[in-house]
């Protein structure tokens, strides 16, 4: 008999991402199989992992709702589940104004979907269940990863900072960390399964220790991963700049298995906007944790997010934006133009900026950011690095006969096709011959293929799922992980 497929679509931050690898877990073990690709809702069961911090959020949701509804009506059976940050705000107004939806859950209770949607066949009505506090520790759910050679590892959720322009701690919680055995047992056992490569990840990941009464957990758990035998490369975001204290910069440097790499939301250069975004830090602040990155780690690569038109922003408070950019010259920046979060202070601050001078000040912005990255990228030219080979990452790869993946510092590298079989998670020494913008390329021919771990990983996975049946389930989830990303906004900043 052949299973009842799934589909997850996912909206918004890291940490939804990742909480999208346990609904697809969940389902897995629940007998679900994942519909294929592109079925663009033609599937038993659709789930939607929601954010909420985009004004138009609740829009977009019931545009797609909307869209199932007409297809719910032709596939007996069929199921919507809607989950993630606008769940956890909206509640019962999701089946008021989408009754076709059968089941609501939380940020909270991601674990009960599978009992959710059950209940919801069952009974014949729409179930709506919104936990208010933590029900288990999303990292103790069964997982479905993308990839088997890198992983998201979640150290902590929710947040204890309350930036007026972010909705985010409202809906997630206080911050509650995992205990650090925990968190090292979970890494133990990716690398045991292949995997080269774990991103820390928390709403605010540097603040880790706060609810265990220890100020040095987090350069610890980086001290700690420099000790796990196959683990080459360790990521985090983000940070705050409020709790990146010495402590972390050296363990950074002093962790040959933590990448020259840092993503630290800048958001304003102005210390007036900064005060009014509730951001606990001032420019020189700022400058100053970036100086001494540098000085312990010279080749990192720094990116940012960086909000235009926060209400309030006068000229003279872009230009600050501005100059710390110049003085930053950050890597890559995620710039965004605001727009009100319903349910945040910012939406109902006076001085709210006209959209066409947001759009003239963001154009500003990116044309200067554009022009450092180039320039920061040129200085990439001429090195020999190593580059974890990807999957997904090179758009062009098949036209150009190029790979692609990333450097130790994060960035993309394109690089010449090697003769040898080369696989997601080896990794290749190139020299940098050409660098744009946004990527390196690497066109002369590879000095050197290593095959590891975690391209076996890869290997074992794809042989495994050419071997299923369509239709038909197999077990219990493969234990793998999400392919490596840019460097992305946090879960606590706009994206």
């Amino acid at each position: 008999m052949s299973a009842k497929t799934y589909e997850v679509r996912t909206y918004g931050c890291q940490m939804n991402v990742h909480d999208s690898e346990r609904l697809s877990g969940l389902l897995e073990g629940a007998g679900y199989v994942r519909a294929p690709e592109g079925s663009d809702g033609d599937a038993d069961v659709v789930v939607f992992n929601t954010c909420a911090v985009r004004e138009n959020a609740d829009n977009k949701l019931y545009g797609n709702l909307g869209r199932l509804a007409p297809m719910k009506t032709r596939r007996p059976g069929m199921q919507i589940a809607v989950g993630g940050c606008l769940a956890q705000k909206d509640r019962d107004t999701i089946v008021t104004r989408a009754p076709w939806v059968d089941v609501v859950f939380g940020t909270h209770n991601i674990g009960k979907l599978p009992v959710l949607l059950e209940r919801a066949r069952v009974q014949e009505e729409a179930q709506v269940e919104i936990a208010e506090s933590l029900e288990a520790f999303p990292s103790t759910l069964p997982t479905r990863r993308e990839s088997a050679y890198a992983a998201w590892v979640s150290i902590s959720v929710g947040c204890n900072n309350t930036c007026t322009f972010c909705i985010v701690p409202a809906l997630r919680g206080k911050e509650k960390d995992r205990r650090p055995g925990d968190i090292l047992a979970e890494i133990e056992a990716l690398v045991a399964e292949g995997v080269s490569e774990i991103t820390l990840l928390g709403q605010n990941v540097n603040a880790y220790g706060s609810d265990i009464g220890d100020r040095e957990a987090f350069s610890k758990l980086l001290r700690a991963c420099g000790a796990i035998e196959g683990l080459e490369r360790v990521r985090f975001t983000s940070p705050h700049p409020r709790d990146f204290t010495d402590d972390v910069i050296a363990a950074m440097a002093e962790t040959p298995n933590v990448m020259p790499q840092l993503h630290m939301p800048l958001q304003s250069g102005s210390d007036t906007i900064l005060k009014a975004m509730r951001r606990s830090y001032r420019q020189d602040r700022y400058l100053g944790i970036i100086d001494k990155v540098r000085a312990a780690i010279p080749h990192a690569a720094i990116s940012t997010d960086i909000i235009v038109g926060f209400p309030g922003e006068t000229e003279e408070d872009f230009e600050q934006t501005l100059r710390v950019v110049r003085e930053a010259r950050f890597a890559q920046a995620f710039t965004f133009q605001y727009s009100k979060r319903p349910g945040t202070p910012a939406a109902e601050m006076e001085g709210q900026i006209p959209k066409e001078v947001v759009q003239e000040r963001y154009m500003r912005l990116s044309a200067l950011q554009e022009e450092i990255s180039w320039e920061e990228n040129k200085t990439q030219v001429g090195r020999t690095l190593e580059v974890m080979v990807a999957e997904g990452e090179g758009r062009k790869d098949g036209a150009t006969h190029r790979l692609s993946g990333r450097a130790p510092d994060n960035r993309l590298v394109h690089f010449t096709k090697p003769d040898e079989e080369v696989r997601p998670g080896d990794v290749v020494t190139v020299e940098i011959t050409y660098a744009a913008p946004h990527h390196l390329l690497a066109e002369g021919p590879t000095r050197k293929v290593r095959r590891t771990r975690a391209g076996d990983a890869w290997d074992r996975r794809n042989a495994t799922e050419a071997a299923k049946p369509a239709g038909v389930l197999l077990g219990l989830p493969t234990v793998g992980v999400p392919a490596p990303l840019p460097a992305v906004t946090g879960g606590c900043s706009v994206e």
